[in-house]
């Protein structure tokens, strides 16, 4: 069994004082919109009237999937390490949007099928090289599911005992949206077909056989535990259907809102990382920054069961945690209003008269 968490929802008792903070800043009541929104959240989580953020990280977990053999990606399995790679040299989207805003990157290798070496941005924590083909057989060992959680786990710590104040998650694993539909469709009872999306660009015949995969290996699933999808556990669907990066996202995940700090969630594979640990401990969702809308046709039903609005919508569908670190100056603005804008006593500014 993985590790079993305590997540506490976030105390109430600084919320009124923090609302007020921000209803008196110069400003006609609520016209900042969601960003005042999201000021609230942050002190809320940080039980603050203060919230910063100005110690951010950005961890992309990386791991390879067993299922690309049945065909589901447009790109093959030696693409992931090669990324993971250019993620190390500054050359990928989420290495340079990471460089732009000053947010350090680590890249944690989680089950990349391949030996890649030493980096002084690379955290290896190899559970296996790449996880087996979920259509014929499980995905995973309980013991391995355990250490893939745990690799979260440990990196968030990490990250926290340094000081940060703000993680933000990416991952990279070529077949991973595949993944993330299968474990999407388990999770809310929805039907491959609803689940199952262009991923890295699959026309509308690649899409519709990814839905096949997704129904064999969960009709497989099935079969082998002798349970039906509604009374599977968290483990047993992990086990059966999980993915390496995606499974360690949710446990940093977890203990990131274990340890009170803020995540910021990327797309739609990140949402469904979100979805398994929601399933694990439902107050994580208490401390999730939503960062974007995906261009995954299913992220839309995702952030629905979520009642969340994003940050940005800009029609991503790149993942490495892009869309999360292109919100980043707004989650900082968030706070720098909160914490430096005059308020009407300060500015000498008269306020607007009730009814």
């Amino acid at each position: 069994m993985f590790t079993s968490f305590s997540i506490q929802a976030p105390l109430t008792a600084k919320d009124s004082e923090l609302q007020q903070k921000i209803d008196n800043k110069t400003k006609p009541l609520g016209s900042l919109g969601s960003l005042e929104k999201l000021a609230f959240q942050l002190g809320h989580i940080q039980q603050t009237t203060s919230p910063e953020v100005s110690k951010p990280k950005m961890i992309v977990f990386a791991a390879d999937h067993g299922v690309v053999a049945q065909g589901i990606s447009l790109f093959p399995q030696e693409v992931t390490p090669q990324m993971v790679m250019n993620f190390l040299q500054g050359g990928a989207a989420v290495s340079v949007f990471c460089q732009q805003h000053n947010v350090p990157l680590r890249v944690v290798d989680v089950g990349v099928n391949a030996e890649l070496g030493t980096h002084p941005l690379l955290g290896s924590r190899k559970v296996a090289f790449s996880s087996q083909d979920f259509s014929q057989q499980a995905a995973m060992t309980s013991e391995q599911l355990a250490q893939a959680i745990q690799a979260g786990v440990d990196e968030a710590n990490l990250a926290i005992e340094e000081g940060v104040n703000l993680l933000m998650f990416g991952e990279m694993g070529i077949g991973n949206t595949c993944v993330s539909s299968c474990m999407m469709a388990a999770l809310m009872g929805v039907s491959p077909e609803d689940s199952a999306g262009p991923g890295t660009g699959l026309n509308a015949t690649g899409v519709s056989h990814k839905a096949k995969i997704i129904e064999q290996s969960l009709a497989r699933a099935e079969r082998d535990t002798g349970l039906p999808m509604a009374q599977w556990s968290a483990q047993t669907l992990a086990e059966q259907v999980g993915g390496f990066e995606i499974l360690a996202m949710a446990g940093a995940m977890l203990q990131s809102a274990q340890r009170q700090t803020a995540f910021v969630v990327d797309g739609f594979i990140c949402t469904v990382a979100l979805l398994f640990a929601q399933k694990v401990a439902p107050n994580v969702v208490a401390y999730a920054v939503f960062s974007h809308q995906s261009n995954e046709k299913a992220h839309t039903q995702l952030l629905a069961h979520f009642g969340a609005m994003p940050i940005l919508s800009l029609g991503l569908r790149l993942g490495e945690g892009s869309g999360a670190i292109l919100a980043y100056p707004l989650i900082q603005s968030a706070c720098v209003f909160l914490n430096k804008m005059a308020s009407f006593d300060s500015a000498g500014v008269t306020e607007a008269k009730g009814d």
